[in-house]
């Protein structure tokens, strides 16, 4: 099972992610498209990084919004995981 962070650590890997936040256990990036295709294509675009990690994002589109949440649930908070996905999606 993956190791949890310490706050000192979530704290110091959060920084290095523009456009990420930390809620509670979450780490939660929330992206703006032109429209709904656009939207879609961005979420499609996650699935290979996200299966080759094995680590699955919790992800909410709503039109043109795509929230994405990723936290390690069999470890019950973040993880390293959770932040190298992270710099994955911020990369597309």
């Amino acid at each position: 099972m993956a190791q949890l962070l310490t706050e000192t650590e979530i704290n110091q890997k959060v920084s290095d992610l523009s456009d990420w936040t930390v809620e509670g256990r979450m780490l939660i990036c929330n992206r703006l498209f032109a429209d709904f295709v656009e939207a879609i294509d961005f979420v499609n675009r996650l699935v290979a990084p996200a299966e080759s990690a094995g680590h699955h994002p919790d992800i909410e589109i709503s039109y043109n919004k795509v929230k994405i949440q990723l936290t390690t649930h069999d470890a019950g908070g973040l993880t390293q995981k959770d932040f190298d996905l992270a710099q994955v999606i911020s990369a597309i």
